[in-house]
């Protein structure tokens, strides 16, 4: 008995560390990838003046189709085949990752990265909102205050930038809302596991493919792409290419994070790479002006983050193993969600062993 019990302590250990590590890879994914999109968007749209956001979000969204799309061919991936009641099953995820898309590049093509950054964490503000409205999930008070004085900074940032433009403050505060609203559906999502990660990102590509190509065609964006006179260049080329297949990266690292980690979490995540990105786009895309009072109020917004993170990421490593079901058999979806030790696929795990969650 006491050996079995030895063995059962073991596995448990092991499982725990198996899910650290991958919250904290998946954690780490995104950040690279996001810090890294950002910057190269930035190059493209700013340094290299390229017209039109919406044709780099058009390639994304044709990268992403045909990488995935080669991978199951040749049998590297697999997903489900499409069924007709699959936009309903994932409705309104291809939506809001659309205009996620759009509004993202938007922003990043209309303000400094500094400023385009402290903005970006409102979302996480919409996002706390967002999850415990549609998937019953409250953060705690420790967290509620970090992302308290994230805003705060950001608000102070707001008031004295000096270089204010009203289409890019509009994108990226929609640009927010949409981010939030991504991450909390997708989570809901991923709850069936039939499709999976690559089977999510191919999905809401293709449903989303079509109206990108008709907004991009009925405002002529596509003619000023083609006109664009640095197609010539073999380094636009590249941070092009690079832009265009990083959308793919970072739209799967976006859904693994989330799968490992809550929405909030990811989203914070998505603004601690944003410590680089305030300091670095000083000096990336030439558009950033300088004063003390926004200087502080971007060093506030990032302490905010920093504690955060130190916060989320301290309360992982000390969770406990799930119990048994059948020491807790009352337990409903809601309370699961509300356990701060719960990950999506902890629930999912946990959904398996349980015939009153369905």
């Amino acid at each position: 008995m006491e050996k079995t019990t030895t063995t059962s302590t073991t596995t448990a250990t092991v499982m725990a560390n198996e899910r650290l590590f991958l919250s904290v890879f998946a954690a780490l994914l995104y950040a690279f990838s996001s810090f890294f999109i950002t910057v190269v968007n930035k190059v493209v749209l700013t340094s290299y003046k390229f017209p039109s956001f919406q044709f780099l979000g058009l390639c994304q969204v044709v990268f992403g189709i045909i990488l995935l799309a080669s991978g199951k061919f040749l049998k590297i991936i697999s997903f489900p085949g499409f069924e007709w009641n699959l936009p309903r099953r994932i409705w309104p995820l291809p939506l809001v990752f659309f205009l996620n898309l759009l509004t993202g590049l938007g922003g990043t093509q209309k303000l400094s990265l500094p400023m385009f950054t402290v903005l970006r964490r409102f979302s996480i503000l919409f996002t706390m909102i967002a999850e415990f409205w549609i998937i019953g999930v409250k953060a705690s008070f420790k967290i509620q205050l970090c992302v308290y004085l994230m805003i705060i900074g950001a608000v102070i940032a707001g008031i004295f930038d000096l270089a204010f433009d009203v289409m890019g403050y509009t994108f990226v505060l929609l640009n927010d809302v949409f981010t939030a609203a991504n991450g909390v559906y997708t989570k809901q999502k991923l709850e069936a596991r039939d499709l999976g990660e690559f089977g999510l990102i191919y999905y809401n590509s293709v449903f989303i493919c079509i109206p990108t190509f008709i907004i991009t065609f009925s405002c002529g964006d596509i003619t000023k792409a083609m006109e664009f006179p640095k197609w010539s260049d073999a380094w636009f080329l590249l941070f092009f290419t690079l832009a265009s297949l990083m959308g793919f990266i970072l739209t799967f690292s976006i859904i693994f994070c989330t799968k490992h980690n809550s929405a909030l979490t990811t989203t914070v995540i998505g603004v601690l790479k944003n410590l680089l990105i305030t300091y670095l786009g000083m000096f990336i895309g030439g558009d950033y002006v300088f004063s003390w009072a926004n200087f502080v109020g971007l060093n506030v917004s990032a302490a905010g983050s920093v504690f955060y993170t130190f916060i989320t990421f301290r309360s992982k490593t000390n969770s406990s193993v799930i119990p048994p079901c059948d020491t807790e058999p009352d337990k409903t979806r809601s309370e699961l969600y509300h356990d701060s030790s719960l990950n999506a696929s902890e629930l999912n795990d946990h959904e398996k062993t349980s015939s009153m969650l369905k």
